[in-house]
């Protein structure tokens, strides 16, 4: 198992991110540090900027429980649902094992899993795919077919996507968002931004129909490029779905804490 304190990394910049990203949002979201949980809600219709997270390390069984149930009230007082992320490593080894069964006394479901990753990993070249041009978001029509590239990958409706970052001008000028083309039409996309003295990246894509071409693989390289030329940072961490993780341990990522995303039961 990695050490603690990756896990505690991965935790931090989840919360340290999406405070940005959720305010960028909406201004007025709920974002908030409560004892062992750190709430980043914008109530949008993009279910990925509706987060909430434990924050505690060595927590036991007895105390995760309280804390789901908790997290759990914080969850059925929105109008738009989210996920809570779980980091597995933060937790001890009672509270792992019975986590399942006491999200379900809770009132939550697991939707899916994934995992944080870093790596000392900064500077990536620039990538080259003989199928691909990259071009940075910079004007509303690009912001909206990445909104809309994230929404076929995750198997949201379109408005869902576009109620994230629609507008937005932080992802525009402070998120080094790129778009890769095939033959002028995106099909892939990914970003970076500096986090806490590292580069995160967020809301890597794939056109569902243009998957398992090495595309995600290249929009990450070229949002790590850009962003590391620009910041100078060395270091670069994630949070992956299943399906994505193969993709960022090609590029040098090191997975840490598994992380089990729940959402309120039905």
């Amino acid at each position: 198992m990695p050490e603690r304190g990756d896990a505690v990394e991965s935790v931090e910049q989840l919360t340290a991110a999406w405070r940005g990203l959720v305010l960028d949002r909406d201004p007025g979201a709920d974002v908030r540090d409560l004892p062992g949980i750190a709430v980043r809600w914008a109530d949008c219709r993009f279910a990925f900027w509706n987060c909430v997270t434990l924050t505690e390390v060595g927590a036991g069984a007895e105390l995760v429980g309280r804390r789901l149930g908790q997290v759990a009230e914080v969850m059925r007082a929105k109008r738009h649902p989210g996920f809570l992320w779980l980091f597995e490593d933060l937790l001890d080894d009672g509270a792992r094992a019975a986590l399942d069964e006491a999200a379900e006394r809770a009132g939550l479901r697991r939707a899916f899993s994934g995992a944080g990753m870093a790596g000392d990993l900064l500077p990536v070249p620039d990538p080259e795919h003989p199928d691909l041009t990259f071009v940075r978001v910079t004007t509303d029509e690009q912001l909206l077919a990445y909104a809309d590239l994230n929404s076929r990958a995750y198997g949201f409706a379109p408005e869902d996507g576009r109620d994230g970052i629609a507008g937005s001008a932080l992802w525009k000028t402070g998120v080094h968002a790129y778009l890769g083309l095939r033959e002028g039409v995106p099909v892939t996309c990914a970003a970076s931004v500096e986090v806490a003295g590292r580069l995160f990246v967020a809301l890597v894509a794939t056109d569902p129909d243009h998957q398992r071409k090495g595309y995600g693989e290249a929009a990450t390289r070229k949002a790590l490029h850009e962003g590391g030329r620009a910041t100078g940072l060395t270091r670069a961490t994630l949070h992956a779905t299943a399906a994505g993780a193969p993709v960022y341990l090609r590029i040098g990522f090191t997975p840490n804490s598994p992380v089990r995303f729940y959402a309120l039961g039905d």
